[in-house]
């Protein structure tokens, strides 16, 4: 499965799709319903609307898929729905920095551009708790209502993320599968070091649903421990506007869905993750330098300066295709344990 990952790139990223919903600013969602198998895949991407390796991605995957013969068996045993961009507002306003004809991401047109909603409206942990609640943000119901339209449950879910700073890839997994996980987490593993990255490694101790199963690998986070986070900051408005997340939603249409989210870094930063914490102290430090270079580009520092500080630090933008790459490693490994699984 994995060795299709050049098939998958050489195919120009999907356009169109199904029509699902409008968001906030009345742009199209589009979807795609892709195979005719027996084991459901849902995978979405722009869940954080500056966070575009997964949207592309995905938007390469379902031109493959859809280029596949029938009798092919990632579209004759399985059936994918596949959201590319949840977040069609954000994206447009991400659109100066995300230029994917570019090998990498320019550091200083991030500083300059990225935008993203506040915690509490960013999509991740926007979902409603049911149908009946009209309450969640446009794009939320249009993706929850598209699932329930599915005859029968889901097998596996990824939402595709990114991270702007991190030693390496992060995996994040389905708390409920953790004891069948052992296959798929040596094989994301030995793939990233065999490849000549660093996986990226913290301890949060289950703070916001993050438990550390092992270097590189954590289950993901939980919109009720995420409330419960703010409750303990007395931040009661905040604790509220956390709803339920796409892992959460999937699996509240039934069944026993591996879900899982992929966490790819932008930039890499050196140090992070060499004392994992909590806190830690050199990704600590690491933000605190975004910050103050994002902050003096909006001022009077050049360019040129921004780029050579932190070249001289170490800062290095990962390569588009090589987040792709282990986001597809994670979609595979996860389909073919779920296949494992349910061909017992």
């Amino acid at each position: 499965m994995y060795e299709r990952f050049e098939s998958i790139l050489n195919s120009a990223p999907a356009e169109g799709g199904e029509c699902i919903g409008l968001s906030r600013e009345l742009r199209e969602i589009l979807a795609f319903r892709i195979g005719s198998g027996g084991l459901r895949v849902s995978l979405i991407g722009g869940c954080h609307a500056d966070e575009p390796t997964g949207p592309l991605f995905l938007r390469h995957l379902c031109s493959y898929l859809l280029s596949l013969p029938k009798d092919d068996l990632l579209v004759r045993d399985y059936e994918w729905w596949v959201i590319p961009h949840l977040n069609p507002d954000g994206e447009a306003r991400n659109e100066a920095w995300c230029d994917s004809s570019h090998a990498t991401s320019d550091l200083v047109s991030y500083l300059r551009h990225s935008q993203r909603e506040a915690p509490g409206d960013d999509i991740e942990f926007g979902f409603p708790s049911s149908l009946d609640d009209v309450s969640a943000r446009p794009e939320n119901r249009c993706a929850h209502r598209w699932w329930s339209e599915a005859e029968g449950v889901f097998h596996c879910h990824g939402s595709l993320h990114s991270m702007h700073l991190a030693a390496g890839p992060w995996f994040l997994i389905e708390p409920a599968w953790v004891s069948r996980c052992d296959k798929f987490i040596n094989n994301c593993r030995d793939e990233v070091l065999n490849r000549g990255y660093r996986l990226h490694d913290v301890q949060r101790n289950g703070d916001k649903g993050f438990h550390r199963i092992a270097e590189g690998f954590c289950t993901r986070p939980d919109s009720e421990q995420m409330a419960q986070y703010f409750l303990s900051r007395n931040d009661v408005e905040m604790a509220t506007r956390f709803r339920p997340s796409s892992m959460e939603s999937i699996r509240s249409l039934g069944g026993d869905a591996f879900t899982f989210v992929s966490e790819m870094p932008v930039f890499i930063a050196p140090g992070i993750g060499e004392n994992i914490g909590p806190p830690d102290l050199v990704a600590e430090r690491w933000k605190t330098r975004l910050g103050s270079w994002r902050a003096e580009l909006q001022s009077s520092a050049s360019e040129q300066k921004v780029r050579d500080e932190s070249s001289a630090l170490g800062l290095v933008a990962m390569p588009l295709r090589e987040q792709m790459r282990f986001q597809w490693l994670m979609i595979a490994e996860a389909i073919n344990m779920v296949s494992d699984v349910h061909s017992d």
